[in-house]
């Protein structure tokens, strides 16, 4: 039996307790504005791994540098992002989410203005990654928050509007993204999309200090000793895994050697897991208790494989709309406005019913993703103007609406019976897989469109690249089918 928690106050913060009696909680009454806040600081670092998909050829050109040092420019904040995200939610879980989000602003905002007013490339790379690490110590105290915040159906409207914040980021980048970089001007547009983010996240750093609520130490609180050991064997695993993709994208070979010390590093951070928790101490993730909970392995798997098939095709089609017609990075945006839409229409609506339709939403959701994006694969290619607008437009549409209704209720229901003492180690682990699967399928679904649009054309490689999204949506699918199944079988 997992251990349940009841929060002690309205605080938000909680205590290992072995009495089910969820009564002893009170509600916060400023937890939809906790949320707020929260969600603020969520789409602010979640939009700039996006944000920058329009901006490769004005960064590359504004910088007098190569294809493959930009590209480190956009993989390299996911890099530095996945290694920190498991870590950042154990320490917010040990000390206290509002301190964790003030120390990631504060280097979230000076690591954004180091990339804007940076003179080199190499000086933008650097920032760029340190923008990652502070990054990844913010978004998981949005899961830790909602979970020791909400209970009951409540839950599941915020992580709604957490898969809102997820999608709409995600989706919204590339029109953000341009719509700057027309107003700014095409050579030093690109230092707005990060210098943008020094006002928001002051104004986002007073809101927490007012807002979030400090951590209450008490006797009887968990140890809050880190897990340093466990952290460098995840971040050794994550690491791996990441770095040999990114640098397969700039054009490197010779990491790919390091894939080998994967399975190596991730059976020595189980078994170090194991370990500890035997020891009595506290683990960086207690993997043993995560796997006995109901559906937390399996929403894991499926959210890795979504975003491995999702994240690379907005990725291709700007660079498709760009490089391959001509268009600025303004109307590559404005073009996919409509899945931006169709992600902030179903993502807040989808939490509303999760708690009574369950996996059923998740697997009409990538259905209905899968659909909308064969229809983009099959009318995109060739076509040029309002022509290609017309008959896009409500592919991408009926693309956003299944992708928001994906995001949230996986979160929803991964997270389910995950206690809120580990709300933040466990959704970290949620994300990462979220951002490797970003990673290894902008890489991929790029190299796919690289190597059919210089063969063919680049209608061909377009074509080639979302029909391999669809492939990586369909495994997802199989995954959330076979989730369902076990849900029933358990009711």
């Amino acid at each position: 039996m997992s251990e349940r928690v009841v929060p002690r106050s309205s605080t938000g913060e909680d205590h290992p307790s072995h009495h089910d009696d969820e009564e002893q909680w009170e509600p916060d009454p400023r937890r939809w504005r906790i949320l707020g806040v929260s969600l603020v600081v969520g789409f602010m670092s979640l939009l700039d791994v996006s944000i920058v998909n329009v901006a490769v050829p004005s960064m590359q050109a504004g910088l007098d540098t190569s294809a493959g040092t930009i590209q480190w420019v956009v993989s390299g904040y996911a890099l530095t992002f996945g290694l920190v995200l498991v870590a950042g939610g154990r320490l917010g879980d040990a000390y206290g989410r509002r301190r964790l989000m003030l120390i990631g602003l504060t280097g979230f905002v000076l690591s954004s203005a180091a990339v804007g007013l940076a003179p080199t490339a190499e000086t933008v790379v650097a920032a760029r990654l340190l923008q990652g690490a502070t990054a990844g110590l913010l978004t998981p105290q949005n899961s830790g928050l909602i979970q020791q915040l909400f209970r009951g159906p409540e839950r599941g409207r915020a992580f709604g509007l957490f898969g809102f914040t997820v999608s709409s980021a995600s989706a919204a980048g590339p029109v953000i993204g341009g719509a700057i970089i027309a107003l700014a001007g095409e050579e030093d547009g690109w230092r707005w999309l990060f210098l943008i983010n020094v006002p928001i996240g002051v104004v986002a750093a007073i809101a927490v200090v007012r807002m979030v609520p400090k951590r209450v130490r008490r006797e009887d609180d968990d140890d809050p000793r880190i897990d340093v050991p466990g952290a460098l064997l995840l971040g050794a695993t994550v690491l791996c895994l990441l770095y040999p993709v990114v640098s397969v994208e700039s054009g490197a070979r010779l990491p790919l050697l390091l894939l080998l010390g994967v399975p190596l590093f991730a059976w020595g951070f189980v078994r170090w897991e194991h370990h500890t928790v035997g020891r009595g101490h506290p683990p960086l993730l207690d993997v043993a208790l995560l796997r006995r909970l109901p559906g937390y392995a399996s929403g894991l798997s499926v959210g890795t494989l979504y975003f491995t098939g999702f994240t690379g095709l907005l990725l291709v089609l700007s660079v498709y709309l760009q490089e391959g017609l001509g268009w600025t990075p303004l109307m590559a945006g404005l073009l996919l406005v409509p899945f931006a839409l169709g992600s902030a229409t179903s993502a807040p609506l989808v939490g509303r019913w999760i708690s009574t339709v369950g996996r059923r939403i998740t697997v009409a959701a990538l259905v209905t993703t899968m659909v909308g994006v064969v229809a983009v694969a099959l009318v995109a290619p060739g076509r040029e103007g309002t022509t290609l607008v017309l008959l896009a437009a409500p592919a991408l549409l009926l693309a956003g609406l299944g992708g928001g209704a994906v995001v949230s209720p996986n979160i929803t229901l991964t997270l389910a019976d995950v206690p809120p003492r580990m709300g933040g180690a466990a959704g970290g682990a949620l994300q990462t897989g979220q951002r490797i699967g970003a990673s290894i399928g902008a890489a991929l679904l790029m190299t796919v469109y690289q190597v059919v649009a210089g063969s063919v054309s680049p209608g061909a490689g377009l074509r080639a690249a979302l029909l391999t999204g669809v492939l990586l949506l369909g495994v997802a699918l199989l995954l959330a089918v076979r989730a369902l199944r076990l849900e029933r079988a358990r009711a």
